[in-house]
């Protein structure tokens, strides 16, 4: 009788335990949680080498850079218009 006891525990502690089959099913929702985030987080990373590749001082972008000293320093051309709009 208390073998079987102990058998049935040790089933239970499979089933419900901390390494068992329902912490292995949220265990599996968890790293997939991580590995989008971590797809979001390398997109991101990417784009900001990409943005500091345009701004290396031997041959930076004139587009980026000028739309930088406008938002940035917020300063214009003397023949440019600027134009307010709503956020």
């Amino acid at each position: 009788m208390a073998a079987a006891l102990g058998v049935i525990m040790l089933a239970a502690a499979a089933l419900v335990g901390p390494t068992g089959v329902s912490a292995w099913a949220e265990s599996s929702q968890k790293l997939e949680h991580r590995q989008d985030e971590l797809t979001k987080l390398r997109a991101e990373r990417d784009r900001i080498a990409n943005r500091v590749e345009l701004l290396d001082p031997e041959n930076a972008d004139p587009d980026l850079v000028g739309e930088l000293l406008r938002s940035n320093l917020n300063v214009a051309h003397p023949d440019e218009v600027v134009v307010p709009r709503d956020k």
